[in-house]
Order: structure tokens, then sequence, then C-alpha cells
């Protein structure tokens, strides 16, 4: 390292954000560094930072163009934890400014525009570094060239990961609790998906994602439901299993959250059409019925139940719905301006973490693969409990690997260029050694 002081700038200080900016500011006087941390809400950035002498919050409009590339040119090391559609607008300052950029979301087509350009200046964006996607790209790969090295043939690949409420902390009808961005439950699905099973390619449209999911059983932790996420297939070629006969990517919830879920999408409740006025709606009851009217001539909230509702789910989805507040007859907020909007405040203010509530991550890898005319099953899975509500598993398994990455760039110990995910040896390697320092690892079932 050389004494030179590097600086550190981090757009984003939100749920995913608090160990990532704790272990920053951690390594801040061993690898001299600073952090910036820059969030529309001033008082949660410095919250965040803690008083730290290392440390320094901003506040500003993202789309202020002249304060956000004055502040990136005075960086250098820039990670974006924005909504990914603004993650473009840093993007590019940071190839005017020759500035490496980190992201944990997925890699999107406008930012591979810029591909050509970044490896010009022999820059390093690397995105998808975070826990789905990130660290399941990461122990994913180092499994396939694991078995791979044995001169062995990969049939089937299953990769499932979900951000879980741990067992203690499960005291809810839905046995869920929400530990990241909650708009990103209300799209979940939204896409679509499409993957490979038994040889054959399986598209599922929205109303099919969460209809009848399957399980699998975590040892220790229970019996999880999963659905198909988005485009598995665009993955099977990064991990160099095009010839598999099965390839899926999921996302793992209970198997009760899955069917509850399901009528809240035919009810609607998802859509993401603009109201006409929000004042339309007496109270949240009112905006359930008359969205529920719009698709079926019910009406109210026990006619949807009784009558949409599969006899054998109705207890326990008049109880989930209860409990969610979507026959209360409070008002709306003013905020909402679409039905999505309204089941996202209700989510975050029923499914709310408690102060000393914990979170869990389970990720776990399928594979089937043939070896000398013989075929085997391996499985690889990883556990990670939070502490709290603020030092999360989520926040733990989304954070560290982005900055175990920064600081490894920073240390020239990752010395790659171009537009990335973590799916090559020189990445994933180190990150996961350090990793399973901070007891994010995996163990074989």
């Amino acid at each position: 390292m050389t004494s030179e002081i590097k600086q550190i700038l981090l757009f984003g200080a939100g749920k995913s954000a608090t160990v990532l900016i704790s272990y920053l500011l951690d390594q801040s006087d061993r690898c001299k560094w600073k952090l910036t941390v820059v969030d529309s809400d001033l008082l949660l950035a410095q919250s965040k930072i803690k008083g730290h002498r290392n440390g320094s919050a901003l506040s500003f409009n993202i789309s202020e163009a002249e304060e956000r590339r004055h502040t990136i040119s005075q960086a250098d090391i820039v990670i974006s934890m924005l909504p990914p559609a603004l993650h473009y607008l840093v993007a590019q300052d940071c190839v005017a400014y020759s500035k490496h950029l980190l992201t944990a979301s997925y890699l999107d087509e406008s930012i591979k525009k810029l591909e050509a350009e970044i490896s010009r200046k022999g820059l390093l964006f690397l995105c998808e570094m975070g826990l789905d996607p990130g660290i399941d790209h990461m122990s994913a790969m180092q499994l396939i060239h694991e078995i791979k090295s044995q001169g062995a043939v990969i049939r089937s690949f299953k990769s499932h990961c979900g951000g879980l409420i741990a067992p203690e902390s499960d005291d809810n009808p839905w046995h869920y609790k929400i530990t990241w961005n909650p708009a990103n439950v209300v799209n979940a699905g939204k896409t679509g998906a499409v993957y490979k099973y038994g040889g054959k390619t399986i598209e599922k449209n929205y109303k099919e994602i969460f209809k009848n999911n399957p399980t699998v059983k975590i040892n220790g932790a229970g019996s999880y439901a999963y659905y198909p996420n988005r485009d598995s297939l665009s993955y099977a070629t990064l991990y160099g299993l095009e010839t598999a006969d099965t390839f899926m990517r999921t996302t793992l919830r209970h198997p009760d959250f899955c069917k509850a879920w399901q009528y809240i999408v035919e009810a609607g409740l998802t859509d993401t059409a603009p109201f006409k006025e929000v004042v339309q709606y007496s109270d949240t009851a009112d905006w359930f019925n008359q969205t529920i009217q719009q698709r079926y001539p019910l009406g109210s909230f026990d006619r949807y139940i009784d009558t949409v509702v599969a006899e054998a789910d109705r207890a326990l989805t008049r109880k989930q719905f209860t409990y969610l507040g979507l026959n209360n007859r409070h008002p709306l907020p003013p905020q909402a301006r679409s039905s999505a909007d309204a089941l996202r405040y209700l989510l975050e203010t029923h499914l709310k973490m408690a102060r000393d509530d914990r979170d869990m991550i389970i990720m776990l890898h399928e594979v089937d693969y043939e070896k000398n005319n013989r075929l085997y099953s391996t499985k690889s899975c990883m556990i990670v409990k939070g502490d709290n509500a603020l030092n999360t598993a989520m926040a733990k398994t989304v954070g560290l690997p982005l900055g175990i990455a920064a600081e490894l760039i920073l240390e020239k110990k990752i010395n790659i260029a171009g537009l990335k995910i973590p799916v090559t040896r020189e990445i994933y390697e180190p990150v996961l050694i350090k990793l399973k320092e901070k007891e994010i690892k995996f163990e074989d079932l």
C-alpha cells in the first residue's frame, strides 16, 4: 500500500448499505482511505457513518449533474447502491473521469453501451457484486470449476437464494419481513421467467410464477418453496453450462408466502398503472375492493377470499390479507400513486422488522454431474443470519462483497479491466476467501 490517502465514494445509504459502510470505515485506518456517503437523506447517511473520523456525508439530488460530477471526480473508486435506473448517470461520469465503479445490481443494457470506452480507459466496472446477483455467481463458479476439473460433465444445475426471516423471529402468517427495498418484493416475477428443465426450455409469465411452486428442504432451516428468476438461460452461457439438461436460478420463500402472493397478483394489487387520483379511495379496504372489481365482479374482501381463493387456502389467506391490512379502514398514504405503491406501503408498515428481529439468507446450489459413466449429486449451502434489524444478513451479504472488492481493487489484488461480473477466478477466489473470514461460507449438505 502507498501512503497516499484513497477516496471511496458511495451513493446510497439504505438498508443494504449498513454493513458495507461499517466495513469500509473499519478498514479505513489500516488501508489509508476515506469514505464519502451520498444520500438524498442526509440524516440517514450521517447515522450510518456514526461520526467516524474517516467518514463524511453529503446530500444532493443525483440528477444534479454539476455536483454529481464534481463529487465523482474527487474519488478513486465509486460504489453505487442507488436504484438500478440511476446507475447509468453515475456510470457515465465514472467513464468521463476515469473512475472504477462497483454495483450490486444486474448489468443493464445502458451500461453495456459504455463497454468499449471502459476497456479503452483501463477501468473496472464490476456489476452484480452483491448477494443475488453476486455471491451466487462466485460460489457457483467455484463449484462448477471444481467439478469440471475432475473431468466431470454437469447435467443439472439449480441455484436457489432467499432473503428470509430467521425461524426465531418468524411471528406472522406471511413468514416474511422486509429486509431490503420493498419495491423489489412488489415487482418480483413481473418480467416472467425462462429456464431449462429436463432438456426443455420452459417459459413462465407473471401469472404463473407463484403457482404450484416446488419445495426444497434445507437441513436445520426447514422447507422452502422456490420460483424461477428472470432469464436463467443467459447465465447458462456465462457459467459454461449450455449443454446441461437443467439450468435454473430461483428465489426461495416460505410456501405460505408464495400461495398468498399468487392471490395478491391475481387481485391486481401489484399493478403500476397510475391512480386517477388517490382521493378516489376512502381507505385501504375501498382501494382493495375497487381494485378487485376491475377483474372480478365481486366488490368485497370476503367475496374475493370465498370465490377466487382455493378452498384449502382460504383460512390462511384471509389471515394473511388481514394481517397486511387489506380490509382495514386506514387511509392510503398521499404518496401512493398506484396499487403497487399502496401495496409497498402496506408491506413496509405491517411486515416491518422489530429492533431485535433476525433475518436469514439461504443460498443453495444443487448440481448433478456425470463422471466415469456414473451420476453424482452434490449440494452446497450457505446460511447467514443477521444480528438485528439494522445489521441484517441481507446487509452483510449484499454489502460485504462490494466492500471487499473495493479493498482488493485499491490494493491492486484484483487487477483487471473491463465491464465484468464476478464469474472469473481472479475475482471470485480472493473475495470468497475474505467472505469466509466473515463467516459467509458454504458447506456441503
